[in-house]
């Protein structure tokens, strides 16, 4: 710290000693270099005056009736912390007992009775540079948690961005791929049943010829939503396959209990009624939709249960769309009560 950042910080004294005289002489001592001091007799009342501001330096004299410095200094340590001022412990004795129990207690150093004055000016004038060198440092390295925090958070949402479709805010192709090869692999090493539905929105070109691309994307939108809806578990997945596509992905479920999914959506989306002028199946919007599931094989890859689904989902267009077909056999495109 430079003798001009010394003079424009003013730095704050405490001295603390029983002895008026050697608190006036302290007190002109360090006015002289340019600080402001406070004085006080004995720990109690430092302690007092420590509550109400901290001090830059604390000058504490060892041997203080009542409450001693050591004391003084280990409580100043207990109370404040990492907050607890420097403290330059001033005494009598010259011996390795005295200065051991004054590190012991917490001093940051000190200094021998008669005081050596201009040992005193500089041994301060460190102990403050030091002071603010370390206030500096932990306002860095806070800064720079703050900057880090703020980088991970900001990761984390481009990796939120990166596995959304930005349009239906649900997954996207890419996320879909990612977690279809995951739960390929664990259910393999499980045998456990995984199942796949691929959906389409029928005469999806005649909505937006009909109604524009706006209302094609609201569409979309409010599709998706039906979908999300419809799955409930957190290792299922509703992604958007492309275009007008939808995937939903479920783990640990066999075909029949896919089927059931399908339906319950294909239910919620007729009653939903979204009107469809230039659907030739129905007057409102509805889904096609294509179910396949088996038991992944250790070494295969997944592709085959999506070309399962993609011939189911050809099957049930090709049937006259607006029903479910599982691995191209047909389940009724009646709506099942529920």
């Amino acid at each position: 710290m430079s003798e001009p950042d010394l003079q424009e910080k003013k730095p704050l004294i405490l001295i603390v000693d029983d002895e008026k005289t050697l608190r006036l002489v302290l007190r002109h001592a360090m006015e002289q270099e340019g600080y402001q001091v406070l004085e006080v007799n004995d720990g109690d009342q430092c302690l007092a005056v420590c509550q109400q501001q901290l001090p830059d330096i604390i000058l504490l004299d060892a041997m203080m009736p009542v409450v001693d410095g050591f004391t003084c200094c280990a409580q100043l340590h207990t109370t404040f912390g990492e907050q607890c001022p420097p403290i330059l412990m001033i005494t009598g004795l010259n011996n390795q007992e005295s200065v051991d129990r004054a590190f012991e207690a917490g001093a940051t150093d000190y200094i021998t009775k008669p005081i050596h004055w201009a040992v005193l000016r500089q041994r301060v004038r460190r102990l403050l540079q030091t002071q603010w060198a370390m206030a500096q440092l932990r306002r860095k390295i806070e800064h720079e948690r703050l900057l880090m925090a703020q980088l991970e958070a900001a990761n984390r949402e481009l990796q939120r961005l990166a596995s959304l479709d930005g349009l239906t805010q649900i997954a996207n192709r890419r996320s879909f791929d990612e977690c279809l090869q995951h739960e390929w692999k664990r259910l393999a090493r499980e045998k456990a049943p995984l199942s796949l539905i691929l959906c389409d929105i029928d005469f999806f070109k005649a909505y937006n010829d009909t109604y524009g691309h706006q209302a094609g994307d609201k569409c979309l939108k409010e599709v998706a939503h039906i979908l999300h809806q419809a799955v409930r578990r957190p290792a299922d997945l509703v992604a958007r396959y492309g275009g007008e596509e939808f995937v939903i992905i479920l783990p640990n479920t066999e075909v029949k209990g896919a089927v059931l999914v399908a339906q319950a959506i294909r239910s919620k989306l007729q009653a939903e009624a979204i009107p469809h002028a230039g659907s030739q199946a129905s007057g409102c919007v509805t889904l096609s939709f294509g179910v396949a599931g088996m038991i992944p094989r250790p070494g295969t890859s997944p592709n085959e249960l999506i070309a399962m689904a993609d011939q189911a989902l050809y099957q049930a267009k090709l049937e006259g769309r607006d029903r479910v077909v599982c691995n191209l056999v047909q389940v009724s495109p009646s709506i099942p009560e529920r």
